[in-house]
């Protein structure tokens, strides 16, 4: 094996129906595999809250509160990355059309909602949304390990 190899593992999934109680087992899920790869606490607790965010999202967004809907969770990891893949079959969504908040002006005003993906941007280092014709809708939740 070369240096460059990056030790690739076998993806670990869950999948759970979507609904807000599910969200129990997706983080206890994710944090502890961010754990098991090395991460500190408060940067675990960043990951999980990107990752319960993104499953919130789908579970509002792109199920409509619909509880019998499967959300797949994939944790891929390798020496240099740690990552969250997100696959829905809901509604998509078009990331491009989201503006920045003024995030300001929605406290102020107690605006709810409409951060998200300002703060699973703001706790991780990448997050990508991708759809399909099929209705195959995933999010994948980055964080290097550096």
């Amino acid at each position: 094996m070369s240096k460059s190899t990056k030790n690739i593992s076998k993806p670990l999934k869950l999948k759970i129906y979507s609904k807000t109680e599910s969200l129990v087992e997706v983080r206890n899920f994710v944090s502890e595999e961010a754990l098991n790869f090395g991460f500190d606490e408060e940067t675990v607790n960043k990951i999980v809250l990107a990752v319960d965010e993104a499953c919130t999202n789908i579970i509002e967004h792109a199920y409509k509160y619909v509880p019998d809907k499967i959300i797949e969770i994939e944790v891929r990891l390798n020496s240099e990355k740690f990552e969250v893949k997100l696959t829905d079959y809901g509604i998509s969504f078009d990331p491009r059309v989201v503006k920045t908040p003024n995030i300001k002006s929605s406290i102020m005003k107690y605006r709810k909602g409409g951060l998200g993906m300002y703060l699973m941007k703001s706790l991780v280092d990448k997050v990508e949304y991708n759809m399909n014709q099929n209705r195959r809708n995933t999010v994948r939740i980055i964080k290097y390990k550096n």
